[in-house]
């Protein structure tokens, strides 16, 4: 069975005050994307999860972590 993708994205978003149509507009991408990357539903690019990275000043293995690798 291959690693989940889990996120902390809803956590550091909300920490900074922020919207989820806020963070999309720093990124540069959709609320859509933003809230479907938070729920767990889409697994974002790499360009995407760089761009979270970028806008919540965390680095990317703080924001993302792969589960079920045992």
């Amino acid at each position: 069975m291959p690693p989940d993708l889990e996120n902390e994205v809803r956590c550091y978003r909300e920490a900074r005050g922020w919207t989820q149509a806020q963070l999309a507009e720093a990124m540069g991408v959709s609320r859509k994307t933003v809230n479907t990357v938070e729920n767990g539903v889409f697994n974002p690019s790499v360009v995407v999860a760089l761009k979270f990275s970028a806008a919540l000043g965390q680095p990317v293995e703080t924001l993302f972590r792969l589960t079920g690798t045992d």
